[in-house]
């Protein structure tokens, strides 16, 4: 009997980090299954916030407390880094829906993932590309532990003139499926010490498959406007994103940094938490509104990968 459950054990293990390293191909299979039958995806209308959460909680678990002492020994690189992340990205952003002729909803989605804190994909990446994860993982937090302020104020002061911002409320959503969801995940794991070792092992897999749900059911929602103005939509994504990384190494450039910091700026400028600028769309505003922030985690998570290991291999 105990043979059988090990098996039963190392084999489902071995689904959860197939899951977990595939985040990628996960999320473009979800949103061509989600474009070609949306009724299957438009079942979890109601459950997009409770998986969003389930992603932060998911992040609390993995984290590494030890990782943010670097918060305290490089100050200058994280502050430099937070900078980066809340001006270019939004300014990009603010460039793209004011100048795009898209409609106001669905321009306004463009300012409210260019004003999210980095993506956690990105920590995944920036350790494939032989960045500096640790810098990424501390940069990643504490721009999300920002985020419940500086995601809907810039959101407010950027898109205010597409529609009315709903500045409160919007904070008190990503308090709820932001903070508290990641400050929980570390209280149970401090909690139940070496006993959380199966939560380590599965939360990955739990993030991933809610983001490519997340993902799925936005394009779901937004079948008829993908046909309408899909690819001037991507495009916009696209150079976007690709801006983010330019500027990202770039500035970083500027900045000093070594090639590992570099890489590891580069990658989170450019990818952005499209789930949350999801989640926040939808909860707040509309599915249209939503659909850029659906494009733009299906693009980033596809193009980081191509991008790091040219990186990689050319600096």
């Amino acid at each position: 009997m105990r043979t059988c459950q090990q098996f039963a054990r190392m084999q489902t293990m071995k689904l959860l980090r197939l899951i977990a390293d595939n985040l990628a191909p996960l999320t473009l299979l979800g949103a061509i299954a989600a474009y070609l039958l949306p009724d299957i995806f438009i079942i979890f209308k109601h459950v997009f916030l409770w998986l969003f959460a389930a992603t932060m909680f998911s992040l609390g678990v993995v984290l590494d407390p030890g990782e943010l002492k670097l918060v305290r020994h490089q100050p200058k690189e994280i502050g430099l880094g937070l900078l980066t992340q809340y001006s270019v990205m939004p300014l990009l952003g603010a460039i793209a829906a004011y100048s795009s002729g898209l409609p106001n909803e669905i321009a306004l989605g463009l300012v409210i993932v260019a004003c999210a804190p980095g993506a956690m994909a990105s920590n995944v990446i920036v350790y494939l590309a032989g960045g500096a994860l640790a810098y990424s993982i501390a940069l990643t937090t504490v721009a999300t532990l920002l985020s419940p302020f500086l995601t809907p104020a810039l959101v407010e002061w950027i898109g205010g003139a597409l529609l009315p911002i709903p500045f409160w409320p919007m904070m008190k959503t990503i308090i709820l499926i932001v903070v508290l969801p990641i400050l929980l995940g570390m209280l149970v794991k401090r909690l139940l010490g070496q006993k959380a070792q199966f939560m380590t092992e599965i939360a990955p897999a739990i993030a991933v498959l809610s983001i490519v749900i997340i993902t799925s059911y936005a394009v779901a929602a937004n079948q008829e406007r993908i046909l309408e103005m899909g690819i001037k939509l991507f495009l916009i994504v696209v150079l976007v994103n690709l801006l983010g990384y330019v500027a990202g190494w770039y500035l970083a450039k500027m900045y000093g940094f070594q090639k590992k910091l570099k890489i590891a700026l580069a990658i989170e400028i450019g990818m952005q938490n499209a789930g949350l600028g999801v989640a926040l769309a939808l909860k707040h505003f509309s599915a249209a509104t939503a659909l850029p922030g659906a494009i733009f985690a299906v693009w980033c998570i596809l193009t980081a990968a191509g991008m790091t290991a040219y990186l990689k291999k050319n600096t």
